[in-house]
């Protein structure tokens, strides 16, 4: 079903959906619990996708090991303090969030959400390493909090594109994993990545429309930018491919979302990272300019998300 896009932002965003669920303000607080991932401890491979790097996820993964309590409470009392944040979710993030013995998720995600303002639970994961019994599992804090969200990693439906990242699965992995999830009370956001190598536009606008047509809840759009310290940045200096120009981008992103249907909400239209890693597109850390074009431009197109959804 569409819905009409307010005359704010000429997409859904995130922010919206949760101020029209929850009636307040709520934000993500990231958590870090130190997991790692079946593609980089030699499970299915070593090293990770090639444009991995940790300390491209949030602050907390570049600081010590810290517990999983005082991450959630340092996040809340920064949260509340910078954007007035009332409730708020915990966001496990960083690496593959699900890639562990039952007992302990269910210990670490236990420990998230022993807070009173902690209203939904989200998890990061591959779709490759989600069994019944951990999808099981996050069904069952369905009763402890108000929703709970599990974001898929597929970043292309191109299996080419898969194998040349070094995913470690295929895209009939994620499709598997999504059919499993929607037989369960979970919301679906999935990460997707512009710009990825050997990527033409029709293969980009392909993931969009494959997306459209998924039973899925949000999305998030990142930007194939290249840390140092990875696969990508040998390939990236050999010349082998190169990154996107802000233009081709912001261009890029709006044509991606007019594919998307507007009930789904959008959690993220760019992506960064930390400056001392952070190799190329140097814009790629201007995120208000790459937003404002991005508005900029579907006004300027008078298009909005969804309009060739329907």
């Amino acid at each position: 079903m569409q819905r009409i896009i307010p005359k704010i932002k000429r997409y859904y965003q995130f922010s919206e959906y949760l101020k029209e669920r929850f009636g307040c303000k709520v934000y993500k607080v990231t958590i870090d619990a130190g997991f790692t991932c079946p593609n980089r401890d030699g499970s299915l491979g070593w090293g990770g996708c090639s444009y991995c790097n940790n300390l491209g996820f949030s602050a907390n993964t570049r600081l010590s090991p810290r517990p999983i309590r005082e991450q959630v409470e340092q996040g809340m009392a920064f949260m509340r303090e910078r954007y007035k944040a009332d409730k708020f979710i915990a966001y496990f993030q960083a690496y593959t969030n699900t890639y562990a013995p039952i007992e302990t998720l269910r210990a670490y995600y236990d420990e998230a959400l022993a807070f009173e303002d902690i209203v939904g639970l989200s998890i990061g994961t591959r779709p490759d390493c989600v069994p019944e019994p951990v999808l099981d599992l996050i069904e069952n804090y369905q009763a402890a909090t108000r929703e709970v969200w599990v974001e898929y990693g597929l970043q292309s439906i191109h299996d080419s594109t898969l194998k040349r990242v070094n995913r470690g699965h295929d895209y009939a992995a994620f499709l598997d994993a999504l059919e499993r999830t929607g037989r369960r009370s979970l919301k679906v956001c999935v990460h997707v990545i512009l710009g990825l190598p050997g990527e033409s536009h029709d293969d980009m606008m392909a993931t969009a429309r494959a997306l459209a047509q998924m039973d899925i809840d949000s999305v998030k759009i990142h930007l194939m930018h290249v840390l140092r310290d990875t696969p990508m940045e040998k390939e990236l200096l050999e010349g082998r491919f190169k990154t996107l120009e802000f233009e081709e981008y912001v261009s890029l992103v709006c044509d991606f979302l007019e594919y998307i249907p507007s009930h789904i909400s959008i959690q993220r239209l760019t992506a960064d990272g930390p400056r001392a890693v952070l190799l190329a597109p140097t814009w790629a850390t201007q995120k208000r300019k790459i937003i404002a074009a991005i508005d900029a431009e579907l006004e300027r197109r008078n298009s909005h998300q969804g309009i060739k959804a329907e």
